[in-house]
Order: C-alpha cells, then structure tokens, then sequence
C-alpha cells in the first residue's frame, strides 16, 4: 500500500529536472501521475520509467501560457481519468535579459505567464473539483528568489516567485478549512536544465554543490503525502555550502544592454 494509492496528480514540467524527479516518486507510492510539458518526447521517457516500474502514468503537452489549454487539459484528465486529487506546479522559465534596466515588456510578460499566471490558472482550474470533494493538495515550487532577488534569476523571475507565493499563501489562508492543502516549496540553486541558460551557466564544480532535483522532489512528496490534517504550508530547502556568485551576477548585469551603454564595461562592449 503507497500513501498516495488511488490519488491523480498532476505534474507541470515533468520531462526533466525538478518535475521529472517528483512525478517519479509519486508514482512510486501509487498516485497516477498526468506527465506534462511543452515537449512529449521527454515525457514519454518519464512515463516509460514509470510505466517500467508498474506505475501509472499519463503524458500531456502542455503550454501553460495559455489559460485555454489549461483548463482544457484539466477537462481531459477529469473525463478519461479522474479529478486531480494533486496538482504539482512545478513548470518555469527566466528571461535571458536579467537587468531591470534593459528587460523589454514581451519577456516580462511571458515570464510572469510561466512563473504565476500559469499557476493561478491551473489552481482556479482544479479547485471547483477539490472543493467540491472536500479535499486537494497544491504544491508550487517557488524559489528563494522570492526572499531575495538578484541578478541570477532576474528582476521578472524574482518578482514572479514572489508573486506566486503571496498567491499560494492567499489558497492556504481562503481555502484550508474546506479541505485545500496549499504549500510552497522554495529551493535555492538546483542543478537543473535551467541553469545552461544562465548568463554565466555554473561550471561543473559550481554544480556539485547545488541542490540535486531530487532533494527538491522529495520536499514535493512529503507535502503531497501528509495526512489530510496536516500542511506545510511553506518550506524552504538550500545548499548547504553558499559559493560565491559574484561573477555570475556581474555578467547577468549587461546582458541585453545596448552598445551605447554609458556605463558599460569594456568587457562586455
């Protein structure tokens, strides 16, 4: 018997890194696990993982940009499979121009889209259902970057993740006591995809020291496998070791800035 046997969980951004990591778990405790992503072909290795172990898996691609097909997958699973009973927003995105200063609206936007309106869509799609049953579980993973913004993840990223944990704590606050379990994870540095598009992507050694998506992963699986009486509702997980960032931070700085720059370093001109 698994803690989540007979639970549909469905996880954003689960063909690789964080979300590929935490659907794998909670298939293995026995929730049936909707696997989407804008790309199916990593879903599809995720599923077969799944699959090979005797879980239960389902692939979906997904662009959660787009309110329409979110709510339209929302409807798939609750017709051929059954209400959410877990939803993972896991799915997230930085703008490649980090600065404030140079960061054009169009990135702006889509990185709000993927980081918080996606969330707040998928939330507003699932919760009529788990109200209505009188129980449901939403996991967001944040990032420390909500506490303290930098140039790492950017100016729209930072403010996205600040976004989405003041919006999960409102579901915490408005929705606990008819059974609405609302948690926010946030991780510090991962070593996941996301970082080969890092201004300055973190060199090997940098790496080894970061969380490990599976640590994260496993943060989403004690969330989701509590007992319906008890939430968490934010939790902060870290390296142990904190490297140094400056270098990292000083490229982020000029990336996207005009060559007519005043103040821009000959380095980078």
């Amino acid at each position: 018997m698994g803690l989540l046997d007979g639970k549909i969980a469905l996880v954003t951004g689960a063909g690789t890194g964080i979300g590929r990591e935490a659907a794998l778990l909670l298939a293995q405790d026995g929730a049936t696990v909707i696997l989407t992503g804008r790309r199916l072909a990593p879903l599809r290795d995720v599923s077969a993982l799944i699959e090979k172990k005797r879980g239960k898996a389902f692939t979906y691609a997904l662009d959660i940009e787009s309110r329409e097909e979110i709510f339209a997958a929302v409807e798939w699973v609750k017709n051929g499979i059954g209400p959410v009973d877990i939803l993972v927003n896991n799915a997230g995105s930085a703008s490649k121009v980090l600065n404030a200063r140079f960061l054009g609206e169009d990135e702006w936007n889509s990185t709000i889209n993927v980081n918080l309106s996606a969330v707040f869509n998928l939330t507003q799609a699932v919760l009529p259902d788990m109200i209505a049953r009188g129980q449901g579980t939403i996991v967001t993973v944040s990032s420390l970057a909500a506490l303290n913004p930098n140039l790492l993840g950017g100016a729209a990223y930072g403010a996205a993740k600040a976004g989405v944990k003041n919006f999960m704590t409102f579901v915490h606050n408005t929705y606990r006591n008819q059974g609405i379990r609302a948690t926010t994870i946030l991780p510090g540095e991962t070593n996941t995809p996301i970082m080969n598009n890092r201004a300055r992507p973190p060199l090997e050694n940098e790496r080894a020291i970061m969380l490990d998506p599976h640590d994260v992963a496993r943060a989403i699986h004690l969330c989701a496998s509590l007992q319906n009486g008890a939430t968490i509702p934010e939790l902060h997980i870290c390296p142990t070791f904190m490297r140094d960032t400056s270098a990292d931070i000083e490229t982020a700085r000029w990336v996207g800035a005009p060559a007519d720059t005043p103040d821009l370093p000959k380095t980078h001109r």
